[in-house]
């Protein structure tokens, strides 16, 4: 991927994309450890995340893991937690990853990633900014 330069209109910074599969019953303790550990900043907003959907997640378990050893694939219903994740923020995120994570073995992928910031300022007077009208029926 060919990196946009920065321009008058937003700012490039780098990093990694983190999605980690988690058990939907402790998705919010995960996210709540990688929030917390991480600050998941973005501009002007912090505890930045995104949550999917949940999906079936398939292992088999080996005779080498300390959970016991499954002859057939099992699935578990999981969700995928996804941010960014500036350089300095990727060990804290892992370790609280680790320390939460009801499994032994946690699905992490960790991708280099870049995302693009607004500078401040710009667009005040925008009709299609959240300021500029009645809150929107799809926030809570």
């Amino acid at each position: 991927m060919t990196v946009p330069a920065p321009a008058d209109r937003y700012a490039i910074e780098s990093g990694t994309i983190l999605v980690v599969e988690v058990p939907a019953s402790t998705a919010t303790r995960v996210r709540r450890a990688i929030e917390d550990a991480a600050g998941l900043g973005y501009g002007d907003y912090d505890r930045v995340s995104f949550t999917s959907a949940e999906g079936i997640q398939r292992f088999r378990t080996l005779p080498t893991a300390r959970n016991p050893a499954t002859e057939d694939v099992v699935e578990a219903r999981v969700l995928s937690l996804r941010v960014f994740l500036p350089d300095a923020a990727l060990e804290p995120a892992l370790r609280a990853i680790y320390a939460t994570h009801p499994y032994e073995e946690p699905v992490i992928l960790l991708s280099p990633g870049h995302r693009a910031l607004h500078r401040r300022g710009l667009d005040e007077d925008n009709p299609n900014r959240l300021w500029n009208g009645p809150a929107p029926d799809w926030i809570d």
